[in-house]
């Protein structure tokens, strides 16, 4: 089952993944799996101060949208400005989104089915409960395999590649990030196993106040 451990700020929520991330990576941990959108960034921040032997680490992403690299827009560029250049990881595999959905989900699925099952990946959630660009009734969800090509996204872009369920699901240490009072629903639905994000059974989930419903 899925755990929900409330904190009182989201300061604390990234504060309380950069340790565990840090720690599972301390403890063995060699593949981390890294999420997008502006959720994630002072866990960034905050882990790149952490202790950790980064030469040992092999960094992945979860999903990542069909622009270039360096766009604004690029999940990698976000880990990229916030963690990776200042911690400098073994390998770091990048989805090479900007090939189209097709290409990029065939070519990284090479990647994850030669590094999964993953030790470490880390979640946001939005507030349609979506987590990587898994969004509810898609089906994506449905996919066959590690990756999938997203044409029809339901947030923009509409191109996307992303890592499946079943990519994700058998991941040592699974940690759900969430924060804010636009997320509650988001948290509610995950609760009750109607989300994508309620689908992914031993989750940690690492919420505040405001997203907890308090």
């Amino acid at each position: 089952m899925a755990t929900f451990t409330v904190l009182a700020t989201a300061e604390e929520v990234a504060e309380a993944a950069a340790a565990d991330i840090a720690e599972a990576l301390r403890g063995g941990g060699r593949t981390l799996v890294l999420t997008g959108g502006t959720s994630p960034i002072r866990t960034y921040q905050l882990l790149a101060e952490l202790d950790v032997e980064w030469g040992r680490v092999t960094v992945l992403f979860g999903d990542e949208r069909c622009v270039p690299p360096l766009d604004p827009e690029s999940n990698y560029r976000v880990a990229k400005e916030n963690l990776l250049d200042r911690v400098h990881p073994a390998t770091v595999h990048r989805i090479p989104a900007e090939l189209g959905p097709d290409v990029g989900a065939d070519l990284y699925a090479e990647v994850v089915v030669e590094e999964a099952p993953f030790d470490v990946v880390l979640l946001g959630v939005g507030e349609d409960g979506h987590v990587n660009s898994l969004f509810p009734g898609h089906k994506a969800l449905r996919a066959d395999g590690l990756t999938a090509g997203i044409h029809d996204s339901p947030k923009p872009p509409l191109q996307r590649v992303t890592m499946t369920l079943e990519a994700i699901r058998d991941a040592k240490l699974i940690l759900i990030i969430a924060a804010g009072a636009g997320k509650a629903n988001a948290v509610a639905m995950a609760r009750r196993g109607e989300s994508p994000s309620g689908m992914i059974k031993h989750a940690r989930w690492l919420i505040d106040r405001a997203a907890a419903g308090q």
